[in-house]
């Protein structure tokens, strides 16, 4: 039976606190309606009526090769994928269940495609599994705060038999352990009221997850929900605690610690939009210089940025979220240093932007200039190894300008004349110090 071992949970974390950035992908058959993922549920909407979208559902442009490396140019270094969402479609071919693109015009198992895709473009593979089903006869109907059917009284729950529900689900999550080769991250989607814990025999789902998979890593949500923080929190890990917090739609104040003060692994889930899945409507869309900011928010509190793509009814991206992917990547290119293997700085946060940190190097993120020399406060002037422009490598001297002799203990950067940023979204100054 799997037990909590900490050195053991380090050395799985160990590439994910490097990555820091990955990209989620939610795909399915809500993508031809358009109008989100929970369309089934927010317009209470039948199962005869859902099912015309599965007669119609084609693929015909899905290529997880051109999603991989769209994810790869932006700079993110794991991909998840919705292999089950609460509509109970599956994208992936399950023994247990017709309601799978196998059986759709499409014809094919696209999660077998997907992995190896993102495996090729080197990247690490994450499939989410939601634990709610709206498909499955067994699954509560009535009275369920997010069935479709739950004000439907004649849909009552006398006949059904959720441990037969639950045995599906340990069935499927087998399968997605057991057929596509090495899983990095198994993303389960959620828990809420009595449904959580061991409502799911999550001890006995986890068991079967770390004997199949014993490397993967696993968000908290068989615990808790997007509000929630998990047992591993309260330092009395249970045995289907989460690796990591979940916090959804949002970046915590602070970041996220233990009741003992210890940091805590977390991953904010965001859309780039209003919506996880895609909406024909809603193009709201987070501009690439938001975003940006806010990856580099996550790193500085220590936590990853997991930004979600909708892709459309035939696979293709939306056109907004390419060009913000691009717009990403091209900075990223230059300034991924301050991102991966980054994390909080033991310094204030600066007016002007924020600071990462690896090892002996402090990143300055400057969002925008200040009048004078840069104030790099919390460093020792006598300890500065060397400063330098991340962007291109060139040296910035320290500052000897007389117009901060009133600070004679403060550090400042002298980055010239020109009040405007070489990069007016996110300026980086990379600054080693001595052991």
């Amino acid at each position: 039976m799997y037990q909590f071992d900490r050195e053991e949970y380090n050395r799985r974390m160990e590439w994910y606190l490097e990555a820091r950035f990955g990209m989620f992908i939610h795909w399915g058959l809500y993508s031809i309606p358009a109008r989100g993922e929970w369309v089934r549920s927010t317009e209470e909407m039948g199962k005869e009526a859902y099912m015309k979208y599965f007669e119609e559902f084609d693929a015909r442009d899905y290529d997880p090769i051109s999603w991989a490396r769209a994810a790869k140019e932006a700079g993110m270094k794991y991909v998840v994928l919705t292999a089950k969402h609460h509509d109970g479609f599956c994208l992936f071919d399950s023994q247990y269940t017709d309601f799978k693109s196998t059986n759709t015009r499409c014809g094919r198992d696209l999660v077998a495609e997907f992995v190896e895709a993102v495996r090729s473009e080197g990247l690490k593979v994450g499939l989410y599994f939601t634990l709610l089903d709206w498909y499955h006869e067994d699954y509560p109907h009535f009275e369920d705060k997010n069935h479709p059917m739950r004000n439907h009284p004649e849909c009552g729950n006398e006949q059904r038999q959720f441990g037969r529900y639950v045995e599906y689900l340990h069935n499927q999550v087998r399968e997605i352990c057991t057929n596509y080769g090495k899983l990095d991250v198994l993303w389960f989607d959620f828990s809420y009221d009595d449904m959580r814990g061991e409502k799911w025999e999550a001890t006995k789902l986890v068991d079967t997850v770390r004997t199949l998979q014993p490397g993967v890593i696993i968000d908290n949500r068989l615990e808790v929900s997007g509000e929630g923080r998990g047992s591993l929190a309260e330092c009395r890990p249970s045995p289907f605690h989460g690796d990591f917090v979940s916090p959804e739609q949002m970046i915590p104040p602070e970041g996220i610690r233990d009741v003992e003060g210890n940091p805590l692994a977390w991953e904010a889930c965001v859309t780039m939009n209003n919506n996880w899945g895609y909406h024909g409507t809603d193009h709201f869309f987070k501009p690439a210089s938001m975003l940006i900011k806010k990856l580099v928010e996550c790193v500085s509190k220590g936590g990853n940025l997991l930004l979600n793509v909708g892709p459309d009814a035939y696979g293709n991206f939306p056109p907004e979220s390419t060009a913000i992917l691009k717009e990403i990547g091209a900075w990223m290119k230059k300034n991924s240093g301050s991102i991966y293997g980054c994390g909080p700085a033991d310094v204030p946060k600066p007016d002007f932007g924020r600071v990462t940190k690896k090892g002996n190097t402090y990143y300055f993120h400057m969002y925008e200039n200040t009048i004078g020399p840069v104030p790099l406060l919390g460093l020792e002037k006598s300890r500065v190894k060397k400063i330098r422009a991340l962007a291109d490598g060139h040296e910035i001297p320290v500052s000897e300008s007389w117009v901060h002799s009133d600070y004679p203990g403060l550090l400042f950067a002298e980055l010239g004349p020109d009040p405007v940023l070489p990069d007016p979204v996110d300026y980086v100054l990379a600054v080693e110090m001595e052991e």
